[in-house]
């Protein structure tokens, strides 16, 4: 029996060794994203359960001591979760532009810009018209995205020469994921060639895996607020193009009636849990597209598909 509490007391230590290495790592830390709470209580039930059953059996010996000294570790941790969060917080109030709801001006969002080294393996919004006035980097920062997103739209760009501003601009980052939003300067030529708007279309893409095979790719329809006959099929002929290419296909009429709300409540659930996953393309242009519907008649800039 002896040699029975001797192992067990030998996995205690074990499995206990890393609480102390995570209290002083959060402790430096000084942020209490990335911490779950949730599994903290977890582990602290465990051990509860397992001192308990000491109990209940009788079986105080130096084992029991071990079970109380890792509790107490894994406690320490809950303290500095609670310090963390409360560090969290004061530094959100200490920002010199905290944005706390999606109904923030225009004028703020745009003067939030910052000015930083565009990093590779990012998120990439190519699009054209109203799409170069999305301040994706505030936006990023709302809804705490964990992975970089640049603006790399051009009011000039159009599905014929896609190709020639993806390498010139967006093709040196290296991007792991692309939401292209295209065909508001293209209805004329749509109209007149349909096959050739297609291979256009169709060549980006393949550019676009030429630079990273793995790139996440979402591809937006077209604005048709007046149901124009030629936009709704060329929205058609991107929707069949995205399906034959299996990249994700975002309806912008449906992306203006996303909730943000429950966007940041969903992003707030993931932190408190501890999860790190890359938002889905479709939630980011979601996102973009909303705000767009939100604030686009402020914008100097008026896109017309033309």
């Amino acid at each position: 029996m002896e040699y029975a509490h001797l192992l067990e007391a030998t996995m205690l230590v074990c499995f206990g060794f890393s609480w102390p290495l995570n209290v002083i790592k959060a402790y430096k830390a000084r942020t209490a994203k990335g911490t779950s709470l949730a599994f903290i209580i977890l582990i602290i039930t465990g051990y509860v359960a397992g001192i308990s059953a000491k109990v209940l059996n009788g079986q105080f010996n130096y084992v029991l001591v071990v079970y109380f000294i890792n509790l107490a570790i894994v406690l320490a941790n809950v303290f500095v979760y609670i310090r963390n969060k409360a560090l969290d917080a004061k530094a959100a109030i200490k920002k010199e532009e905290p944005m706390t709801n999606y109904t923030y001006s225009f004028d703020d969002l745009l003067t939030s810009r910052t000015s930083t080294k565009e990093l590779q393996g990012e998120v990439i919004l190519f699009g054209t018209g109203v799409d170069t006035v999305v301040p994706v980097e505030a936006l990023a920062k709302e809804f705490d995205f964990n992975f970089a997103l640049y603006n790399k739209s051009d009011k000039s760009v159009s599905v014929a020469n896609a190709c020639n501003v993806f390498k010139n601009t967006i093709a040196p980052l290296k991007p792991e994921g692309i939401i292209i939003h295209l065909g508001q300067n293209d209805k004329t030529a749509f109209k007149s060639d349909a096959a050739a708007f297609d291979a256009n279309y169709s060549q980006l893409l393949k550019t676009v895996r030429l630079v990273n095979k793995k790139c996440r790719i979402a591809l937006v329809s077209v604005e048709n607020p007046s149901g124009d006959s030629t936009v709704n099929a060329m929205n058609e002929h991107i929707r069949a193009l995205a399906e034959s290419e299996h990249v994700d296909f975002v309806s912008i009429e449906n992306a203006q009636l996303w909730n943000p709300n429950a966007t940041k409540a969903a992003v707030k659930f993931a932190y408190d849990m501890g999860l790190n996953i890359r938002k889905p393309l479709r939630s980011v242009a979601e996102i973009v597209y909303s705000w767009l519907s939100h604030n686009v008649s402020q914008a100097e800039t008026v896109s017309k598909v033309v």
